[in-house]
């Protein structure tokens, strides 16, 4: 199929997400909206993958550890290729492989999660046997601001650097609402910076939604020798609606028909 710009996937992917959660009604959307421009870049111009041979030895590994928000990934993989577009209609149905929590049965997707917290150990694993083993591939984990409340991701942060890591790429997704209120409110992040520097991270600061930064700062990974990588993208909650934008709400809230149209003429129009 013909590339488009990482920008064009990012809007497409947001487009297809909020027609899939109102279809389903389902939740999570504002979610799945905070972190597309991540998602348009890494899949237009940094990961080494093939839309048509997903298990490819040599592909870098993606994982969403934010796995409740697998609406606008399930929608980048299709507009990429690795599935059919029209398999989107039938997210959240009855029998459908593209399930509510991203699933490794839909192509493309390496590892199923729902529950916060495991991919980052996860994802230390493989690029730890990769690094074992000899190979090339790097491997990306993407996880959400409200989810590093949980431990296990913090004895991940602390193990990677003891091994060296350089292959393993964490984003966070800093959009600083979780489900029940703020991040702020709940369990206070920052420092978050200076904190992932004093476990021995290579650290990048940015905007989430600004393609160029974001492809600069991947574009020369690894960022230090022998330091594992983590990408701190500040976003906005439900990005690219008006009415979704920095509300808790958007977090569980399916939008109505009047809501989506709304939505969607927001964003230029339905793809």
């Amino acid at each position: 199929m013909d590339r488009m710009s990482s920008v064009e996937l990012a809007r497409q992917a947001r487009c297809h997400a909020l027609q899939m959660v109102a279809r389903a009604r389902a939740s999570h959307v504002g979610g799945a909206l905070s972190m597309a421009d991540l998602l348009g870049v890494l899949y237009t111009d940094i990961l080494r993958f093939r839309p048509d041979d997903p298990a490819w030895p040599e592909r870098d590994r993606f994982l969403l550890s934010k796995g409740h928000s697998c609406t606008s990934l399930y929608a980048t993989l299709a507009l990429r290729g690795c599935f059919p577009v029209a398999e989107l209609e039938t997210y959240g149905a009855d029998g459908s492989r593209l399930m509510s929590h991203i699933s490794h049965k839909v192509p493309g997707v390496e590892f199923s999660t729902g529950s916060l917290g495991h991919a980052l150990p996860f994802g230390l694993g493989m690029a730890l046997a990769a690094r074992r083993r000899g190979l090339s591939h790097r491997v990306f984990v993407l996880v959400s601001d409200g989810e590093l409340d949980e431990g296990s991701n913090w004895e991940a942060l602390l193990l990677a650097p003891q091994h060296r890591l350089d292959n393993l790429v964490v984003l966070v997704d800093y959009n600083k609402i979780q489900s029940l209120g703020s991040v702020a409110e709940v369990a206070e992040l920052g420092p978050l910076v200076e904190k992932l520097r004093a476990f021995r991270w290579a650290v990048r600061e940015l905007d989430g939604h600004n393609h160029d930064e974001i492809r600069a700062a991947l574009d020369t990974l690894p960022w230090e020798r022998g330091r594992p990588n983590c990408l701190v993208a500040h976003t906005v909650k439900g990005k690219g609606v008006e009415f979704m934008e920095n509300r808790l709400e958007w977090h569980y809230r399916s939008p109505d028909a009047t809501q989506l149209a709304a939505a969607l003429a927001g964003l230029g129009g339905a793809p």
